[in-house]
């Protein structure tokens, strides 16, 4: 199996991730994290740290003369605004210049001050950051590199900031990566994107926060990752719950889904047609990809597809909200910590490595392998009998 983990804080030395179950052999280079992590920052919107911090990478194990090993793989992303925090963030033994104690709505900073029984709100907010995620597009930056021996390529684009939506049905291909990243909002219609950017600025000038949706899709998906036989194995259930887990999202959409919920099954379903010439799908095609590329909690071969909902940010620049300071009692309004006006442009980039990822997961599951050549010829010979069906379907 793959799986990762995360450590360290906001404003901490570094962010580090270790990915574990990389075949070995799979080619790794500093400058394709790096370029996933740029695109982390694209977006209009983005708070003025996005100019001045830079995303500065040590690969310190698991990754020799640009390969993975077989064995655990550890990144670290340095934080080159270290010295200015070194001192309040010190793992030595001291105090904070200052207790923050009127917690922001919206954020972990209350919850977490009463579960882990702190008296600064600092505790909690460095690691609820979404700075967390860079050390997650890391990790979805390696789960990309072994979807991309697969024939999988995994995009986003933005359909939604504030009121301001994308018509239906603009969705771009694998192709269009860069077109999208193009856009100042990620968005793939440009007369769209205009009208995001007007909502983004009619919000920052009221110093207000908005929210909104991106939509992730994933190409080339092998047939029958996941399984309908465990509820804890469906694909499903894992996206929804990686895809929820990215902070500030509220909901997951799988295909149609919430159409889906007044449509008769006359129209919501995919009908089933024979093509002899999608052999990378066993000879049978999709009419339409309303089920979002899942049946029965496995992947059907058509385009995995999912939105994402992400609330406004609970940091505003202007407007106070009500809170209460914890360590008097008293009525007081939120402290501000650096914010954006959006992250919803970035929040495409982040949903991707959550997909990667939960789909590299799958494929490492079904196709196994110790060596990335193990791993490809597993896949090629699965999606080489997959046609055995199909031939066994034909009449005699």
């Amino acid at each position: 199996m793959l799986r990762f983990l995360t450590a360290g804080e906001s404003h901490g030395p570094s962010l580090t991730v270790i990915v574990e179950g990389l075949p070995a052999g799979l080619p790794v280079t500093e400058e394709e994290i790096g370029d996933e992590l740029a695109r982390r920052r694209l977006g209009y919107g983005r708070g003025p740290r996005m100019r001045f911090e830079r995303d500065v990478l040590r690969l310190s194990g698991g990754i020799r003369h640009g390969r993975t090993l077989g064995s655990p793989v550890a990144i670290e992303v340095l934080n080159s605004e270290w010295p200015k925090w070194e001192l309040e963030m010190s793992a030595a033994p001291g105090s904070p210049s200052e207790k923050l104690t009127t917690p922001r709505p919206g954020h972990a900073d209350l919850v977490g001050m009463q579960k882990y029984a702190f008296d600064d709100a600092r505790d909690v907010l460095e690691r609820a950051s979404a700075r967390e995620t860079a050390a997650r597009v890391v990790a979805g930056a390696l789960a990309k590199a072994l979807l991309r021996r697969i024939g999988v390529d995994v995009v986003s684009h933005v359909v939604r900031i504030g009121a301001v939506a994308a018509p239906d049905g603009a969705r771009p291909g694998s192709e269009d990566l860069a077109r999208v990243d193009a856009s100042e909002v990620r968005c793939f219609d440009p007369a769209t994107a205009e009208s995001m950017v007007l909502e983004i600025k009619a919000a920052a000038k009221d110093g207000d926060s908005l929210g909104g949706i991106v939509e992730v899709i994933a190409y080339g998906v092998p047939v029958g990752l996941g399984s309908y036989v465990h509820w804890d194995r469906k694909l499903d259930g894992l996206l929804a719950g990686a895809l929820m887990s990215i902070q500030a999202v509220k909901a997951v959409e799988i295909g149609d889904g919430m159409a889906q919920a007044a449509q008769r099954g006359s129209q919501a379903h995919d009908a089933i047609a024979r093509d002899e010439h999608s052999a990378r799908v066993g000879g049978f095609v999709r009419r339409s990809d309303h089920a979002g590329g899942l049946e029965g909690g496995m992947t059907s071969g058509a385009p995995l597809i999912a939105k994402v909902a992400m609330k406004p940010l609970a940091t505003l620049n202007r407007p106070v909200l009500e809170t209460v300071n914890v360590a008097t009692g008293e009525s007081a309004v939120s402290f501000k910590e650096r914010t954006d006006v959006t992250a919803v442009p970035a929040l495409g980039v982040v949903a991707e490595a959550m997909m990667a990822l939960v789909i590299a997961n799958e494929a490492v599951r079904k196709f196994g392998g110790d060596s990335l050549e193990e791993f490809e010829r597993n896949h090629a010979s699965y999606v080489a009998n997959l046609g055995s069906v199909a031939s066994a379907a034909r009449p005699a």
